[in-house]
Formats: structure tokens, C-alpha cells, sequence
């Protein structure tokens, strides 16, 4: 169980005894399940002058978040879509990237997913010499100062729990069409729905090593409510746009990761490099990863890998005709040739390339 003390802005011990006892009832022993500071203690993490309760669990409170449901003959429920796997060249050849806009259209989308960074950067407190360079946002991964293993997981909960949306929206849509229409899809909603399934393993890997507290539950519910509903109109209105503003989506999810790694390979994230540290079971599993492999570092490595094989197909088929053209990553083609590595192209495949 991760253990992760909270550096900026301690509350007092006299201030934590009142908030634990004020928020006792509200949280039902319900909150980051993560203890952020010694055995026992109570600590208040402080965002622009508001207490928000994100972690106020201590340690002989955690539980698990979603326990193993026990049945009188099913042993285990395998992955519906098992993970194909990468090879380590493959996970490091992935770097931060940023396909610029060529429209008025792609234009906005990519200033509204810089409008929501700067919102997620905002409510989970983010400082501002925590920020990379405004200037190329997407590409630079260098902060004057780091971000404490409790910052990046609150992050990473609130980015996989809104990563898992674009996906199923999409392939639900495309599947209600196909059937209304009786017309084939042609490959896309198995790859939409699996990346909505792979986001979601994300989200339950992070919520072992922590668990939400009432702030974070009741912010990510209002959060995925405004955009499973945006996702649903845009993407009627305009699929490519709409697979463009994942793209855009991925990318940041890309550029986060990669700095969590540096900050990692620099010793800034001293829980995550405990040789005690284990990631967990589920990761293991769904991953395969190898033994002697299963560090923090390794497990973001597959998971950046992940968001970099969305981001190159999400630009990919905003560049394709959504009503004719076939999906080139699940299709075979007549030369023989491999179906393309949507994780080594970073800006997607032009129609061309492809078709």
C-alpha cells in the first residue's frame, strides 16, 4: 500500500482532529486510500486558500475499493479484450507530441482541451512553478518544481476516469447507426470500445494504490456528465472533429506521463522508487508484465504507451472518411503488409498512407 506524505501546507494537528471529525460522517471511511503522512494522522491538502478533502484516511482505515466478489464456482472473469502488448523499444521510442491545427475547427477543439488542462490544473491545485512552459505545452516536460506522488495520482484519477468517455460514446454511436441503418462499420467500434475498455484499466489500477475522497467523487460525476453529453452532440455533428479533440486529448495524456517519468528517473518521487513498492495484481495481470519489470516507473511506461497508440488513432481517423473508409488498424491489407503502429506516429497516419 503506497504511502504518500503531503509536503505543501500540513494543516495543524488540532486543525486535522476537527476536520476528521467534521467530515467523519460525510466520507462514510470513504476517501484517498493512501496514507498522506504517518500511521494514524489526518493531513488537510490545501488549494488556493479552500480545504478540499481529497485524502483524509488513515492507515488502519484502508480498504480495498473494489474487493473480489467471491462465488461458489466462478474462479476469475478474464480481460474482454486482453492487451496485445509492447516491446521495450516500442515504449521508448514514445515521446510527447503535438499535431497542429489545420482548420478553424481543429483550431477551437485545440483551444478547448488548453481551456480544460488549465481546469484540471486548477482544482487539483497545481502551483505554477509545477508548469511546464507555456509555450509549447504539449512538448516541454521540464518544472521548476516536481509534483508529489499524491498530486499525480489525484490527477491521473481524474484524467482516466474522463479518458474512458470519447470511446464508448463513439462506439455506441457507430453501433446504433450500423443497426439502424443496416450497414457494416467496418472495424470501428471494436477498436473505440477497446480503447474505452484500456482507459478504464487505467483508472482501476490507480484507484488500488488510492481511493477518492467525497470532493474528488462528486467533481469527476459532474465532470463526466458535461462531457459524455458533449462528446454524444459533437460527434453527431462532426466525427472527425470530434476524433481530432481526443487526438488532442491523448496528447496531454502523453505529455503527463512523460513528465511523471522524468521526475521519476530523477529521484523526485522517492515512494515510487522504494525497492518495498508494488504495483498492483490487476496491473500485473492485464499487462503481463515480466518479472523484474513491475516497478511504478515500468507500469507508467505500458500506460503511456497506451495513450500514445490512442492519440495515433484518434488523429488517424479524424483523416478518414467516417461513413466509407475501414478501420487500417484491425483490417488486412492485400499486399500482406502489417496493419499500422498507431503508437510511432504520434501526428496519425494521413488517408493516403492508409487507404
Amino acid at each position: 500500500m503506497l504511502s504518500v506524505r503531503v509536503q505543501p501546507k500540513l494543516c495543524t494537528p488540532n486543525q486535522a482532529l476537527q476536520l476528521s471529525k467534521a467530515i467523519a460522517p460525510l466520507l462514510h471511511n470513504s476517501s484517498l486510500g493512501y496514507s498522506a503522512g504517518p500511521k494514524g494522522t489526518t493531513v488537510c491538502i490545501q488549494q488556493r486558500g479552500n480545504s478540499r478533502a481529497f485524502s483524509t484516511t488513515p492507515d488502519r482505515k484502508l480498504r480495498d475499493f473494489f474487493p473480489v466478489k467471491e462465488t461458489e464456482h466462478i474462479r476469475q472473469t478474464p480481460p474482454a479484450w486482453p492487451h496485445h502488448g509492447y516491446t521495450e523499444q516500442e515504449m521508448l521510442a514514445v515521446v510527447p507530441d503535438h499535431r497542429p491545427p489545420q482548420t478553424i475547427g481543429e483550431r477551437v477543439a485545440w483551444k478547448f482541451m488548453r481551456f480544460c488542462r488549465w481546469g484540471m490544473d486548477f482544482t487539483t491545485g497545481m502551483q505554477k512553478e509545477q508548469k511546464v512552459d507555456k509555450a509549447n505545452p504539449t512538448t516541454s516536460i521540464t518544472a521548476i518544481k516536481p509534483l508529489t506522488e499524491a498530486q499525480w495520482l489525484i490527477r491521473f484519477l481524474f484524467l482516466e476516469s474522463i479518458a474512458g468517455v470519447p470511446g464508448m460514446v463513439a462506439g455506441m454511436l457507430r453501433h446504433l447507426q450500423s443497426i439502424r441503418r443496416l450497414k457494416r462499420d467496418n472495424g470501428w467500434i471494436e477498436t473505440l470500445i477497446e480503447e474505452s475498455y484500456n482507459e478504464r484499466m487505467h483508472l482501476l489500477t490507480f484507484m488500488k494504490m488510492c481511493e477518492p475522497g467525497w470532493f474528488m467523487k462528486s467533481f469527476i460525476v459532474i465532470a463526466q456528465g458535461v462531457y459524455f453529453n458533449s462528446m454524444f452532440l459533437f460527434y453527431l455533428i462532426s466525427p472527425k472533429l470530434t476524433h481530432r479533440f481526443v487526438g488532442y486529448l491523448e496528447e496531454e495524456a502523453v505529455h503527463t506521463y512523460t513528465m511523471c517519468i522524468k521526475q521519476i528517473d530523477e529521484g523526485q518521487l522517492p515512494k515510487w522508487t522504494d525497492p518495498n513498492f508494488k504495483i498492483p495484481e490487476i496491473a500485473v495481470k492485464y499487462w503481463q508484465m515480466p518479472e523484474g519489470k513491475r516497478s511504478m516507473r515500468d507500469l507508467i511506461m505500458y500506460i503511456r504507451a497506451d495513450e500514445a497508440c490512442h492519440r495515433g488513432v484518434n488523429h488517424t481517423l479524424s483523416n478518414l472518411n467516417p461513413k466509407e473508409d475501414p478501420n487500417p488498424f484491425v483490417s488486412e491489407y492485400k499486399s500482406g503488409q502489417e496493419p499500422p503502429r498507431p503508437a510511432l506516429r504520434p501526428q496519425g497516419y494521413e488517408r493516403a498512407e492508409v487507404m
